[in-house]
């Protein structure tokens, strides 16, 4: 008698690549981040895959307003997490500021990806600039 095994393995998508050098692309980085996640088998729970358009918008508005005024975002996963590596080129890293609560000058951004993320790292290059890959879980 022969036996049939099927097994359901997460195959990740091929990595995502946004490039973006104005405020539109933070929306079209936003919307990659959501198509990336509805491509992901398994998907990600509704709550992880908000988590991860929220971190790629924050990261994607830092590189642009502090980074050098352009960014190139990948997207990676693996059965267990999920990755938004952003390059800018600039070298300086991020720094954390105090939160302006009234005036709407920002400073919440970087607070924000360091909470909601699992691993923050911060790696040199391409070229002069920096990576920041920030993962969460899936």
């Amino acid at each position: 008698m022969n036996s049939t095994t099927i097994s359901l393995t997460s195959t990740p998508p091929v990595p995502t690549v946004v490039r973006g050098d104005s405020p539109a692309g933070i929306s079209r980085a936003r919307q990659a981040a959501r198509a990336f996640t509805d491509r992901l088998t398994p998907a990600p729970g509704p709550d992880m895959a908000d988590t991860l358009v929220l971190v790629v918008s924050e990261l994607v508005t830092n590189a642009l307003r502090h980074g050098g005024g352009h960014y190139t975002l990948k997207l990676s996963a693996d059965p267990g997490t999920m990755t938004a590596a952003v390059s800018d080129p600039s070298p300086a890293h991020p720094r954390e500021r105090t939160p302006d609560l009234g005036g709407g000058s920002g400073g919440l951004g970087w607070h924000m990806i360091r909470r909601l993320t699992e691993r923050l790292t911060i790696t040199p290059g391409p070229g002069y600039g920096k990576t920041i890959h920030a993962q969460l879980p899936r």
